[in-house]
């Protein structure tokens, strides 16, 4: 009887693992059929067509783009090369620097944070940096010698100006002019390709520095991750680093996602790219100060503005876990109600272009989903050497589409026909 009891008992286990092993499985992102989550394969090839013509007329050298619908990966491709020179194609799981859109994951690890009751988000960051006590408006500026006059701010920079890039803070090379003479003569980085400074040195001096506008009163696009990275280390205890790796990249699984590569990894970094005066793409070449393989480095700056590199497949796992209310393959790093604190309008009457921004993502209005046909609150972002990605909740979508060349006359239209081409073949 005991013998019999132990045979059954022996099944049962059996039977529950294998069942535990394939729920397990289903939560990864795994290849499936267009069709079996509603997608067309016929119409998902006029995808390769596009691509591929932007490839084929020198436009990019190269490109990855990944869709998921329902949490299965329908569509996964790279195209053209990686290097012009050797000819060695560009394959799907490449390296990308991806820019700004490591804000988005800065942003999450704040909000992990904030679930710890570290922090709340209207409290002014001077309680945390106390340089930021008492901050300043740019008042007048003398473009000879970048000296300039101020006058006090009606209140302070909080931790939720930050998130939505409302707090006055402009940014290095792409800000204002003014912006960006001051942040130079007092030595500020704008995070790429600057592996060598340290956060504890630099946010402390931007502190320091006037605001162009007002805490709340616009939106203007800055150093405000790069802050908010240096407050994830300061709440944490943490380097920035160590804290992403730890509560971020190994609880999903992102196995390719760095500020600096590792040495078995570097080879996958992509090459950059740009264009000449005349458009045309070119390899593009290392800078004086600037040097393109930057995360190949062994660096100390961890820019929680635009540091990372990663995989197509990495960040659409990253996407997944928010579109999966803050989870992926059985490891919560947020709740849900985070999750929809985030992926909302966190500005209020205040424009970010066409559309609303949340807390670390761009939200799409009813006038920006009239001009495309991506629906009104999904969540997106990209970084600016032509990578941009979008997670849409009403359809269950994540998609990416990866590049690296900057300037890029064609990325606007790039991306913008990647997102009519993904949309036209969701058929149910």
């Amino acid at each position: 009887m005991s013998r019999i009891f132990s045979l059954t008992s022996w099944k049962a286990t059996i039977f529950l693992l294998l069942i535990t092993a394939r729920l397990v499985l289903a939560q990864q992102l795994v290849e499936a059929s267009a069709e079996s989550v509603g997608v067309s394969s016929e119409r998902l090839k006029r995808i390769d067509k596009v691509l591929q013509e932007y490839v084929d007329k020198q436009q990019v050298a190269g490109s990855v783009a990944i869709i998921v619908k329902n949490g299965k990966i329908v569509y996964y491709k790279g195209f053209g090369s990686d290097d012009w020179d050797t000819k060695t194609p560009l394959k799907k799981d490449a390296i990308f620097r991806i820019a700004s859109q490591t804000k988005a994951i800065t942003s999450t690890a704040a909000m992990i944070l904030f679930e710890e009751g570290k922090f709340l988000l209207d409290d002014p960051i001077s309680k945390y940096i106390p340089s930021f006590k008492n901050p300043q408006i740019l008042d007048k500026f003398n473009e000879k010698d970048s000296t300039y006059t101020t006058k006090p701010a009606k209140s302070e920079i909080t931790v939720r100006q930050l998130l939505t890039h409302t707090s006055g803070i402009s940014y290095p090379s792409i800000g204002s002019k003014e912006a960006i003479a001051i942040y130079a003569k007092n030595d500020i980085p704008s995070g790429i390709g600057t592996p060598h400074y340290k956060l504890a040195d630099v946010i402390p001096k931007l502190g320091k520095l006037p605001l162009v506008h007002e805490p709340g009163e616009r939106w203007t696009y800055g150093l405000n991750s790069d802050v908010l990275g240096y407050l994830v280390e300061i709440w944490s205890g943490k380097s920035l680093n160590d804290f992403f790796k730890e509560r971020i990249f190994e609880p999903l699984g992102m196995k390719d996602t760095y500020f600096y590569l590792p040495e078995n990894k570097k080879n996958r970094l992509t090459k950059l790219y740009t264009q000449d005066k005349e458009g045309k793409t070119i390899k593009a070449e290392n800078r004086p100060g600037f040097n393109n393989d930057y995360p190949n480095e062994n660096g100390t700056f961890y820019a929680g503005g635009a540091g990372l590199t990663s995989t197509a497949f990495d960040y659409a796992i990253f996407l997944q876990s928010f579109l999966n209310g803050g989870q992926y393959n059985g490891k919560r790093i947020l709740s849900p109600a985070t999750v929809h604190l985030m992926t909302q309008n966190q500005i209020g009457d205040v424009n970010a272009g066409r559309n609303k921004f949340g807390l670390g993502f761009s939200i799409t209005t009813e006038k920006e989903a009239a001009r495309i046909p991506v629906p009104v609150g999904t969540f997106d972002w990209g970084g600016i050497f032509g990578t941009t990605y979008w997670a849409d909740p009403k359809n269950k979508v994540a998609a990416l589409l990866m590049t690296q060349k900057y300037p890029s006359s064609v990325w606007g239209e790039m991306q913008d026909k990647f997102k009519v081409l993904v949309y036209q073949a969701i058929i149910e």
